[in-house]
């Protein structure tokens, strides 16, 4: 977004670990803090709870546009105003050009994600979404409530948010659907369609990450126990 004022909105739980991080006028970082959850798919799916509060109570007041992205990913190329719309999904590097029977919907019929076999344009990345705020609202506003219905019912989504957010494109059609090009993994190599990798997952080991997230987390829990005793 270079030429535009533009607010970075930091979501953690671990404020304290956050750099200083000097920046050109026109440009603030906005640490958010959140609340901790032990299993990393809690974490992944309260997102769109966050994301939904802060822009009724925050976001509405001070930015046009939200774009919402993974924090684990490097911008290696020129991203701007071009992907800006009412609201927008991007398609999944993983399913790029893959035809809807091999799309990892949620199939069970129990599950509010449920998207029947024969229904689905395209498989969204849930990594990588946004629009205007009240857009930006109604999206994480409904796949909130949607995956709290499936959680009284003890039942979680397949792929957890991206299948909440993949059922509400069905029905709510995005205004512009960004290429891969804006959401890459270098896992899948260089294909030929690919001209240009804007947006890059940085490389790691997700089960490491994952296990040191529990880990820290429990040692957390016993800090607070201590104390409290």
């Amino acid at each position: 977004m270079v030429g535009h004022m533009v607010n970075y909105y930091v979501f953690t739980d671990r404020v304290k670990d956050i750099p200083n991080i000097p920046l050109p006028e026109g440009r603030q970082l906005v640490i958010l803090e959140v609340p901790s959850y032990q299993r990393w798919q809690e974490v992944s799916m309260r997102r769109m709870e966050m994301i939904r509060d802060y822009s009724q109570q925050r976001f509405i007041n001070e930015v046009d546009y939200l774009v919402c992205v993974d924090v684990d990913m490097k911008f290696s190329d020129e991203v701007g105003v071009e992907i800006l719309s009412d609201i927008f999904g991007t398609l999944h590097p993983g399913f790029y050009g893959a035809a809807r029977e091999h799309f990892t919907y949620e199939r069970r019929k129990a599950s509010t994600a449920y998207i029947p076999s024969d229904e689905g344009d395209f498989y969204y990345a849930g990594g990588y979404f946004g629009g205007k705020v009240e857009e930006v609202y109604k999206l994480t506003n409904f796949c909130h409530n949607e995956m709290m219905t499936d959680k009284a019912n003890h039942i979680e989504a397949v792929w957890h948010d991206e299948s909440y957010l993949n059922k509400y494109f069905l029905y709510h059609k995005p205004t512009k659907i960004l290429s891969p090009e804006y959401l890459w993994d270098n896992g899948f190599g260089a294909p030929e369609f690919l001209k240009r990798r804007r947006f890059v997952a940085v490389p790691k080991n997700h089960n490491a990450i994952r296990n040191k997230r529990a880990l820290y987390d429990h040692s957390r829990a016993r800090q607070k126990f201590h104390s409290s005793w």
